[in-house]
C-alpha cells in the first residue's frame, strides 16, 4: 500500500497550521484594533471561506493561480507554478483553516479583560507590550485551541485541494483525496484503512484540544488550594 498520502497530508496540514496560526493572530488583533462598518466587512471577510463550499474556494483560488490568473501570471515571471503542485494543497488547507483559526484566536482576545489593558496603558506600556505582555498570555489557551482546530481543518480540506492541486499520487493526493479516488476506483478496502487512519488523527487532535486547557485548568485549583 502506498502511504504517502499520509505524509502529504501531515506536511500539509503542518505547513498550514504554521502559517494559520501566526497570520491568524495577526489578523485577529489588527480587526479587534479597528471599528465601525470596517470591523464589520473585514470580520465578514476572513470568514467567508467557512460558510462557502470548499469547491467554491477552490473555484476562486483556481481562477487566482491559475496559468491565466494574476497572482499565476505573477508568480511565473519568477518561475513559480502554484497549481497543480503540492504548493497548492498548502495554498488550500490555509485558505480553508484560516477562519477558524482567526475566530478562535479573536475570540480569545475579545474574553481579556479590557480593564487590564486601560491599567497597562495607564502605566505607559506601548500597544505591542500590552500584546505580548496581557493579551497573549491571558488569550494563548484559546489560540493554541485554534491552532488544534486549524491543523484538523486542513488534515481534512478535500474540495478545494482538488480544485487546485487534483490528484497526482505522490504529489497532491492526500488522505480525503485518496479515500474519494479509492471509493470511485471500488477499492472499499483501501478507503476504509485511510478512514480509519484519518478518524484516529482526528480524535487524538481533538483529545488534546480538550485534555491541555483541562489539565492546565486542574494544576490551577491545585496551585490555589496550597
Amino acid at each position: 500500500m502506498d502511504w504517502s498520502p499520509l505524509f502529504i497530508s501531515m506536511k500539509t496540514a503542518a505547513a498550514a497550521t504554521i502559517i494559520t496560526f501566526f497570520t491568524g493572530i495577526y489578523v485577529a488583533w489588527k480587526v479587534m484594533r479597528t471599528s465601525g462598518k470596517l470591523e464589520w466587512f473585514l470580520d465578514g471577510l476572513f470568514t467567508l471561506p467557512l460558510v462557502l463550499p470548499p469547491t467554491v474556494a477552490g473555484f476562486f483560488l483556481l481562477v487566482l493561480f491559475g496559468k491565466h490568473g494574476p497572482l499565476g501570471q505573477l508568480l511565473s515571471v519568477f518561475g513559480i507554478q502554484i497549481v497543480f503542485k503540492w504548493s497548492a494543497t498548502v495554498v488550500a488547507a490555509v485558505v480553508i483553516a484560516f477562519p477558524l483559526m482567526y475566530r478562535t484566536a479573536k475570540g480569545a482576545f475579545e474574553q481579556v479583560d479590557q480593564n487590564l489593558i486601560f491599567a497597562a496603558r495607564t502605566l505607559g506600556m506601548s500597544e505591542i507590550k500590552i500584546f505580548w505582555k496581557v493579551n497573549m498570555p491571558l488569550a494563548l489557551p484559546g489560540v493554541i485551541s485554534g491552532g488544534i482546530l486549524a491543523f484538523a481543518r486542513a488534515l481534512g480540506e478535500f474540495g478545494a485541494t482538488l480544485m487546485i492541486a487534483g490528484n497526482i499520487p505522490k504529489v497532491t493526493q492526500t488522505i480525503p483525496v485518496a479515500i474519494y479516488m479509492a471509493v470511485q476506483g471500488n477499492n472499499m478496502e483501501k478507503a476504509a484503512v485511510w478512514v480509519i487512519i484519518i478518524v484516529i488523527i482526528s480524535f487524538t487532535v481533538v483529545f488534546f484540544m480538550n485534555y491541555l486547557p483541562d489539565r492546565k485548568r486542574k494544576y490551577s485549583l491545585k496551585e490555589e488550594q496550597k
